[in-house]
C-alpha cells in the first residue's frame, strides 16, 4: 500500500509541478511588463494568471470569454468532456462517456464474476475493461489539446500537456524529435530496474522471513542468516525507491524541457558576435549616489552584440 501511495503522490506531482512552473512563468511575465512605480492611482486588477479559475473555465464553457489550456485541461481532468465542450464539439461527447462507462462497468462485473467463479479470465477482462475506460478518458484530454486553437506556434501550453499525457510528444511538437530516444530511454532504464529490483526485494523479504520464522520446518531454513537477509533486502527496497525517484525525474524533466524550449523558439542568436570597448563617461546619479563626487566619473564602457 505504501507504493501504490507513493505513485498516487508522484503522479500528482507530475501534473501539478509542470503547471505551477507555467503559471509562475505567466505571472513572471505580467508583473514584469505591466508594473508601475510610484502610481498611487493604480486600481487592483483581477489576476487572469491563476493556476486555475472557475470563472475562466464555466465562462468558457457559456461561449462567454475564451479560456487557456492551462484551465481547460485541469477543469476537464475533473468535468469530463469540457474540452469537448469548449470546442463546440458535442458529438463527440457520447463516444466519450460510453467508452468511459462501459469500461467501468464492465471491470465492476467480471471482477464480480471472478470473485464468485474464481476464473482467471474474468480477472483478466476487468484489468482490461478498466484500462480501456482510462484510454478513454485520456483520450478526451488529447483530443482538447489537440483541437485547442492557439496564435502561438509553437504553444507552450500544448506543448506541456502533449508531454503530460503522451512522453516525447512536446519534443515532437517542438520539432526537436531526437530528444524523444532520450527521455524514453531513460524512462525505459528506470522502469527495468523498478522491475528487476522489485523482485529482488520480494526474494530477499521472503528469505528473511524464512529464516527468522519461528514456524517452519529444519528443511525450510535458507542458507542465508536472517541479518545477510535483513541487508539485501532494504538494498533491493533504496534501490526500488530510486528507479522510481529516477522515473519520476526523467518524466518532469521532458515535460519542462518542452516547456521552456517551445517558450525559446522566438529567441533568436545572432551570428554576428562582437565586442565593442570604448571610454565612456559616467554621469552623477543623484538619486541613487549616497557620496556624491562633484564631477562625473570617466571609464570603459564593453558592448557585446549577439
Amino acid at each position: 500500500m505504501k507504493l501504490y501511495r507513493l505513485v498516487i503522490i508522484a503522479l500528482s506531482l507530475f501534473v501539478a509541478l509542470p503547471l505551477a512552473a507555467q503559471y509562475r512563468d505567466d505571472q513572471f511575465k505580467r508583473d514584469a511588463f505591466t508594473q508601475t512605480y510610484a502610481d498611487t492611482t493604480q486600481k487592483a486588477t483581477t489576476d487572469s494568471s491563476a493556476l486555475f479559475s472557475f470563472k475562466e473555465f464555466f465562462g468558457g464553457l457559456a461561449g462567454k470569454n475564451k479560456a487557456s489550456l492551462k484551465t481547460l485541461t485541469i477543469g476537464s481532468a475533473v468535468f469530463i468532456g469540457s474540452n469537448q465542450i469548449y470546442n463546440r464539439q458535442y458529438w463527440k461527447l457520447p463516444i466519450v462517456y460510453g467508452g468511459i462507462g462501459a469500461g467501468i462497468y464492465g471491470g465492476i462485473r467480471c471482477n464480480q464474476l471472478y470473485k464468485s467463479t474464481q476464473d482467471s479470465k474474468y480477472q483478466t477482462y476487468s484489468i482490461l475493461s478498466f484500462v480501456g475506460a482510462g484510454l478513454f478518458y485520456w483520450g478526451s484530454l488529447m483530443d482538447g489539446a489537440i483541437m485547442f486553437k492557439s496564435d502561438k506556434k509553437p504553444d507552450p501550453a500544448k506543448a506541456t500537456v502533449y508531454s503530460l499525457l503522451l512522453p516525447g510528444l512536446g519534443q515532437i511538437y517542438n520539432g526537436e524529435a531526437w530528444k524523444v530516444p532520450i527521455y524514453w530511454g531513460l524512462m525505459a532504464g528506470s522502469i527495468h530496474f523498478w522491475v528487476d529490483n522489485s523482485r529482488q526485494y520480494q526474494r530477499w523479504k521472503w528469505i528473511h522471513n524464512q529464516a527468522t520464522s519461528t514456524e517452519k520446518q529444519v528443511t525450510d531454513t535458507p542458507p542465508w542468516s536472517g541479518d545477510n537477509a535483513k541487508y539485501y533486502r532494504d538494498v533491493y527496497r533504496r534501490y526500488r525507491d530510486y528507479s522510481i525517484l529516477a522515473f519520476a525525474v526523467s518524466y518532469l524533466l521532458q515535460v519542462i524541457d518542452a516547456n521552456v524550449f517551445a517558450y525559446m523558439q522566438d529567441f533568436e542568436v545572432s551570428d554576428d558576435i562582437s565586442m565593442r570597448i570604448e571610454p565612456s563617461v559616467i554621469p552623477v546619479n543623484y538619486a541613487t549616489s549616497f557620496s556624491v563626487p562633484s564631477t562625473p566619473a570617466v571609464g570603459m564602457r564593453i558592448g557585446v552584440k549577439f
